[in-house]
C-alpha cells in the first residue's frame, strides 16, 4: 500500500476509534485543563544532524517551560531506521493517541517542515482527524518556517545574517532547498527573488523542485562566479546535505559546480541550528498556544 494511502486508512480508523472514545467521555465530568506541545519534522538517522533538533527542542523548552513537550518523525523509513539503532520515535499518530492517553486536553504541534508542503498536509490532514474526532478539548497546528510574507522576510533576514564571514561579494551562496512537487514548491523561488534584492549573488535550489542545480549553475556563470558556498536550506544537515550537496558522487552539487571550474565549499549546518531560524518555528508555536 502506498504511504498516502496508508496514511488516510490510518486516518479513518483514528476517527472511528476517538470519537468512540469522545461519545463514551460525554458522560464524564469535563477534565482539567493540560496543555501540551508537540514538535514534528520529518527526520534523520544522521548523529551530527541532531544538533538542529536539539536547538529546537532547548529554545521550545526556554520559551514554554510550563508544558510538557513530545516529538514525533513523519518519515516512517526514518523511524524504522531508527527503531534498529534502538531508538524509537512516534509517528504524529502514535504520538497524539499516546498525548491523548496521557490526558493532554490542549495540544500545539508545531511543524518543523520548512515549507507547506506534501508532508505539512499530511500531518495538516491527521491533526484534523483528531480534532473531528473530539479527542481534544482543542489541537491545533502551527506554520512552517515559511507561510507568510513575514515568514519569508524574517528568513531573508536569518539568510544574509548566517552567511559566511569568509565570502567575498563577488563570490556565491547557493542554498539547497528540498523541494517537492506540491504548488507551495513556488516558495523557494519567491525566496530567492526577496533575498537577491538585497543580495544578488545568493542563489536557492531544490534536491527535488525548480530551480534544480543546473539552473543554480547557469545562473552562476552568467556572473561568471569562481566560488560558491553552498549551505542546506533544510533543518538539518542530514543525508541530503552531506550526499547530494556535499558528497563526492559525480551529482553532487559540489561536483556539478566544480566541473563547471565553480569552486564550492560546504557549510554542514542546518537552519535549525541557527537561532535566527529557530524563532520563526517557536513564534508559530506561540501563535497556536494563544488561542488556548
Amino acid at each position: 500500500m502506498k504511504r498516502k494511502e496508508f496514511l488516510i486508512s490510518t486516518i479513518l480508523l483514528l476517527i472511528v476509534c476517538f470519537a468512540t472514545l469522545a461519545s463514551a467521555a460525554g458522560h464524564e465530568h469535563k477534565k482539567a485543563k493540560k496543555v501540551g506541545i508537540l514538535l514534528v519534522a520529518f527526520g534523520s538517522t544522521i548523529p551530527e544532524a541532531q544538533v538542529s533538533f536539539e536547538n529546537i527542542d532547548r529554545s521550545v523548552k526556554a520559551a514554554y517551560p510550563d508544558f510538557p513537550v513530545r516529538w514525533a518523525y513523519t518519515s516512517s523509513i526514518i523511524r524504522k531506521k531508527l527503531a534498529k539503532m534502538g531508538k524509537h520515535l512516534d509517528s504524529p499518530e502514535v504520538a497524539l493517541a499516546k498525548m491523548l492517553e496521557e490526558g493532554f486536553t490542549h495540544v500545539a504541534v508545531q511543524s518543523l517542515h520548512t515549507i507547506g508542503g506534501e508532508e505539512f498536509h499530511d500531518l495538516r490532514r491527521s491533526v484534523h482527524a483528531f480534532d473531528y474526532a473530539g479527542g481534544f478539548q482543542r489541537i491545533l497546528l502551527g506554520y512552517p518556517l515559511l507561510a507568510t510574507q513575514k515568514d519569508m522576510e524574517r528568513a531573508v533576514e536569518a539568510i544574509l545574517e548566517n552567511i559566511p564571514k569568509a565570502r567575498k561579494k563577488n563570490e556565491a551562496v547557493v542554498l539547497m532547498g528540498h523541494g517537492t512537487h506540491h504548488p507551495s514548491n513556488a516558495f523557494y523561488a519567491a525566496l530567492m527573488f526577496q533575498v537577491q534584492r538585497k543580495d544578488p549573488n545568493v542563489f536557492i535550489g531544490c534536491v527535488d523542485g525548480y530551480p534544480e542545480i543546473d539552473e543554480i549553475k547557469e545562473m552562476l556563470n552568467e556572473k561568471n562566479i569562481k566560488k560558491a558556498y553552498l549551505m542546506p536550506f533544510m533543518s538539518v544537515a542530514g543525508d541530503h546535505a552531506r550526499n547530494d550537496m556535499a558528497g563526492a558522487e559525480d551529482d553532487s552539487w559540489t561536483s556539478v559546480l566544480t566541473q563547471a571550474g565553480i569552486e564550492s565549499v560546504a557549510i554542514l549546518k542546518g537552519t535549525a541550528e541557527y537561532d535566527s531560524f529557530v524563532e520563526i518555528w517557536v513564534d508559530h508555536l506561540g501563535s497556536a498556544l494563544s488561542h488556548f
